[in-house]
């Protein structure tokens, strides 16, 4: 049957050809940005997990900074408590060096404002702070290590430096030898609780060190499961778009053929 009043070949192909336009637009918009997903029709499923996962990703990272302002925070509290044991030290020092019997009256006093100095350079130790927040206040400070930021915490300990070390050696005379014989005692107990605070701080630098590393690996995971939901192959799209191109050219030439095909009317008529 001939008709000049509809053209079905026409419409087939128009449509053929629209579709295959879509197409050609859509794996040219994927491979122009990279992303298989640029908009919620091309995968409402995939784009829904792929927003939760971008969003963990960001909380990942945030995590990852406040744990390393943690390990700052330990970090800079060592830096004043390796100084507190020099300090320490040199008082041990200055208690033995006054049991000396050969010294003098005057030598002795001297010992003793060079302790009593040091005792209070401890003493400015305790105001010490790290941006804002005391380094030797005494309390735990919990540091949450997992991004959902319950799951997972760590304790770090503000040093109570006051009572463990500087209480032990404040008020001590090195004057006399038996204020000098009790100040070695004082003063080896203070050392031997600046070097638990020593260890403590350690363990939870090891700590945060390894949460630090899970972050690391979480986030690499995170962001491989999120590519492979919304990043494009460009191998597979490139072959796609060689395809469409191919269809489109097809799909016009087609087209002209269909509407030219109503023509041969005319032949009939003349």
């Amino acid at each position: 049957m001939i008709s000049i009043n509809s053209n079905a070949a026409s419409s087939i192909a128009a449509y053929n050809l629209g579709n295959t336009n879509v197409n050609l637009q859509r794996s040219l918009n994927r491979l122009s940005s990279g992303l298989r997903i640029n908009a919620s029709v091309d995968d409402a499923g995939g784009l829904a997990v792929s927003m939760k996962m971008s969003a963990s990703i960001r909380r990942t990272d945030a995590t990852s900074a406040n744990v390393g302002n943690a390990q700052s925070f330990l970090q800079t509290q060592d830096g004043v408590l390796k100084t507190a044991d020099k300090v320490l030290s040199r008082m041990s020092e200055l208690s033995a060096l006054a049991l000396d019997v050969t010294k003098s009256t005057n030598d002795t006093a001297l010992y003793q404002t060079e302790f009593s100095v040091l005792a209070e350079q401890i003493n400015g130790m305790l105001t010490e702070e790290f941006n804002g927040v005391s380094l030797f206040g005494g309390s735990t400070l919990t540091v949450r290590t997992s991004e959902d930021g319950a799951s997972q915490t760590v304790g770090i300990t503000a040093a109570d430096l006051s009572t463990d070390v500087y209480d032990v050696i404040s008020g001590l005379d090195i004057s006399s030898t038996t204020g000098a014989a009790a100040a070695i005692t004082n003063v080896t107990s203070a050392i031997e609780a600046l070097a638990t605070l020593r260890a403590t701080n350690g363990s939870e630098q090891s700590r945060l060190t390894f949460a630090a590393d899970m972050l690391s690996v979480n986030k690499t995971n995170l962001e491989a499961a999120n590519s492979r939901i919304i990043d494009v192959d460009v191998a597979t799209e490139s072959a796609s778009l060689a395809r469409y191109n191919i269809l489109q050219q097809a799909g016009t030439a087609m087209l002209s053929q269909a509407n030219q095909s109503s023509q041969s009317v005319l032949r009939l008529l003349m």
